[in-house]
């Protein structure tokens, strides 16, 4: 009996232990195969996990981002974390609309780069901004209607 539940414990470890190398082997590959705009930034997993999905392409860094705004470029940002609930409801809303109304929305990760809060004034994601001339006119907090992101960008952009 006690042979018998050894085997058992040793079936069960080696079993998790190869999930656990399969996980990681996918993650690898995820983070290689895909144009990944992170470069080699040790990222989390809800961040892989979005690597490939086209609601979250389009990603913009830091740095490039505090460029644009310092040359007085206009862009328009939205700031979100891929472990926000209300990010996960707004992108499928959002994104459509940007589309439709062809409109560029740069997406900046936030639960990677958690150090662009303050800059930003963000205080809660998911959180549009639109620059022009480098400079905030407008912001748009939270979840809202595909009506409410079209009148931000009929306001902002498309006027």
């Amino acid at each position: 009996m006690k042979k018998k539940l050894i085997i058992f414990i040793g079936v069960i470890v080696i079993l998790f232990a190869g999930l656990y190398f399969v996980i990681d082997y996918k993650n690898n590959q995820a983070v290689n195969n895909n144009d990944n705009p992170y470069g080699d930034k040790k990222l989390e997993q809800s961040t892989i996990d979005q690597l490939d999905d086209p609601l979250y392409g389009n990603q913009i860094m830091p740095d490039e981002l505090k460029e644009e705004l310092d040359n007085g470029e206009d862009v328009t940002v939205y700031f979100y974390s891929p472990e926000c609930v209300y990010c996960q409801r707004t992108t499928p809303i959002l994104m459509p609309v940007t589309e439709d109304l062809d409109v560029e929305v740069k997406k900046l990760n936030l639960l990677e780069f958690e150090d662009q809060w303050g800059p930003y004034g963000i205080e809660s994601t998911p959180t549009l901004i639109h620059y022009k001339d480098g400079k905030e006119v407008g912001r748009i907090v939270g979840q809202h209607t595909e009506a409410d992101f079209e009148a931000f960008f009929d306001e902002y952009i498309l006027k």
